[in-house]
């Protein structure tokens, strides 16, 4: 599934994790994955796999937002943590964190889900785990992916300065750990889906926060509009 020499992952990253793609776990992935796909539906397709990396390099990073796994149904997933493409219903999730947005900065809420406008602008939408089978949520998790992100995330902490970490949720905040907070901003919330979202997710405000820190390192804030 994954052809070692052929990552299809934006240059700058490509640089950054090249080690990564010749450690053992990330070849046990591979093939993992190559298994998988004989006898399984994945998604997102091959070429959305690392979609994040490819719509935001390296050096534009400003902001990342964590998910866990890729959205499971038919045509959802597209490689952004969150995000639909146009013309796919907006997820649960998703539709809350339209509504915070909406209280928090006077956001419209658009009649699409897709935040490739943000991921342009330096918004790393990352999954902790980038694949998943058909159907079947976490199907992927445990298999590597997440040894990946977590290496990926400490690359950003130590070579990088005043980013700005969403971590929403149990399975996000645990990811603290790995940022160093004299560097970075980190917020944490409940998680935004229905189950969670009013048990701290609404009124948040992490979206004016994140501008404001951004603003006061002299980095261009983000356009949440889609």
């Amino acid at each position: 599934m994954i052809e070692i020499k052929n990552i299809d992952i934006e240059e700058s990253w490509q640089q950054k994790l090249k080690q990564e793609f010749s450690k053992e776990y990330f070849l046990n992935l591979k093939k993992f994955l190559i298994e998988e796909k004989q006898k399984h539906i994945i998604f997102p397709k091959e070429s959305e796999i690392f979609s994040a990396f490819n719509l935001c390099s390296f050096d534009k990073v400003k902001l990342v937002i964590l998910g866990q796994d890729p959205y499971h149904g038919q045509a959802q997933a597209h490689g952004l943590c969150f995000s639909v493409p146009k013309g796919i219903k907006t997820p649960p999730s998703l539709v809350n964190i339209f509504k915070e947005l909406k209280q928090d900065i006077n956001f419209q809420i658009p009649n699409h889900g897709n935040l490739e406008a943000w991921a342009k602008q330096g918004v790393f939408l990352l999954n902790a785990t980038l694949t998943v089978r058909a159907n079947t949520a976490g199907s992927h998790q445990n298999k590597g992916w997440e040894i990946f992100t977590d290496n990926l995330i400490q690359i950003l902490n130590q070579e990088k300065s005043n980013l700005v970490f969403l971590l929403w949720g149990k399975y996000a905040a645990a990811k603290e750990k790995l940022i160093d907070q004299n560097k970075h901003l980190v917020l944490k919330a409940a998680h935004p889906s229905p189950l969670s979202a009013y048990k701290g997710f609404f009124g948040c405000k992490h979206f004016s926060q994140a501008n404001k820190y951004l603003e006061k390192h002299k980095i261009e804030p983000i356009n949440w509009k889609l």
